[in-house]
């Protein structure tokens, strides 16, 4: 096997959150929040995340009482917004509903993730802040690896600054950004 290929390989296996974590945001305070849907899921990531001596934030639900998730996504990206929480984790049914509810503010890049490759790239390409994932659609296990993938990266920065520029500029004009 190539050298390139073998480090690639081996450095894209998926590790189980229990293990070692190799966590580089210094333990920042994460904030949680999800419907009714995602409560269970939410939970779980509360609680492991707790264990690995993260401050979690919870901005609910607290039951699986029928409710409306954009309440909760709010709710979570406010506190990021307030300098409470630096990154956060949104779980409904699909995920969709979140991330959709989280992008509406100017300082939240929630990306709706399914895999740990997902993850890396959210926080390397796109610098997110904030992550969605589907309880009905996203195993716990996956899910786990999802959140310790996304906390072990780190943004790289450099030719992706001017993008992540055009992704939010002041204003936008019709045909502004575009490719001509």
């Amino acid at each position: 096997m190539h050298t390139a290929a073998r480090k690639w390989a081996t450095s894209n296996r998926p590790q189980p959150m229990l293990e070692q974590p190799a966590m580089t945001h210094q333990m920042s305070p994460i904030v949680l929040a999800a419907d009714h849907a995602g409560l269970g899921l939410k939970n779980l990531l509360k609680q492991k995340l707790a264990e690995q001596g993260y401050t979690v934030l919870d901005a609910g639900t607290e039951t699986d009482a029928r409710c409306d998730y954009a309440d909760f996504a709010h709710q979570a990206c406010w506190k990021i917004v307030a300098g409470e929480a630096q990154y956060g984790i949104l779980v409904c049914g699909s995920g969709i509903g979140m991330s959709i509810a989280a992008n509406r503010h100017s300082a939240i890049r929630c990306a709706l993730l399914h895999d740990t490759t997902g993850a890396r790239l959210a926080r390397a390409h796109n610098d997110a802040n904030m992550i969605a994932l589907g309880a009905r659609t996203t195993g716990e296990e996956v899910a786990l690896d999802i959140v310790k993938t996304f906390l072990a990266t780190s943004y790289e920065g450099g030719r992706h600054d001017a993008r992540l520029a055009k992704i939010n500029p002041a204003i936008i004009s019709p045909g502004e950004g575009a490719v001509r």
